[in-house]
């Protein structure tokens, strides 16, 4: 893999905040998986003694979800695959797996893709959206706000044309219970 340089699946944050050298950027689709707040976030967007919430990818048959995927060249591989995994195995409640993937091209093609461990103390299974929005309104964490990282990702696909029904309803509660709406 590393010879030859690598892709990698990005759902969420690293479509907008990749933070690794990459030579090809394009549209994909992963098959299998759903993207959901379904993580508590005890590191980068929430702490131990308020959790955040972050997405993951979580299986589910027949399912699919719409991303970036990014190619790291072999002159890159090294560095960037250590940069994703001291980013994204900071608790081990993702797992890293290689993945089909099908670009925006028609092509398909092995990627690193970081899926949520769902016997990990971190997986909370299916919350309620409005459940889930609370939460974020409410946790901040190493990296900051947990409604800066949901606005951030909301931002990035509404530039992309990423539809995601679940996450744009989110970006609306958590606006407004950080106006001071009661849900």
């Amino acid at each position: 893999m590393m010879e030859n340089g690598f892709w990698v699946f990005g759902y969420g944050s690293l479509i907008w905040h990749p933070d690794i050298a990459y030579s090809k950027r394009m549209r994909a689709c992963l098959h299998g998986y759903i993207r959901s707040f379904c993580m508590w976030s005890i590191h980068h967007r929430g702490s131990v003694q308020n959790p955040g919430l972050v997405l993951a990818l979580d299986k589910k048959d027949g399912a699919q979800c719409d991303g970036v995927a990014f190619y790291v060249p072999a002159t890159k591989a090294v560095e960037a695959l250590a940069s994703l995994r001291e980013r994204e195995l900071v608790s081990s409640a993702y797992l890293e797996i290689s993945h089909a993937v099908q670009l925006e091209t028609g092509e398909q093609v092995d990627a690193i893709t970081y899926v949520i461990d769902p016997n990990h103390v971190q997986y909370t299974g299916d919350l309620p959206l409005e459940e889930q929005a609370k939460i974020i309104a409410g946790a901040t964490g190493g990296r900051g706000a947990n409604d800066e990282y949901l606005f951030k990702t909301c931002e990035s696909f509404l530039a992309m044309q990423i539809e995601d029904a679940d996450l744009a309803y989110l970006d609306r509660q958590v606006r407004m219970i950080k106006r001071g709406a009661v849900l």
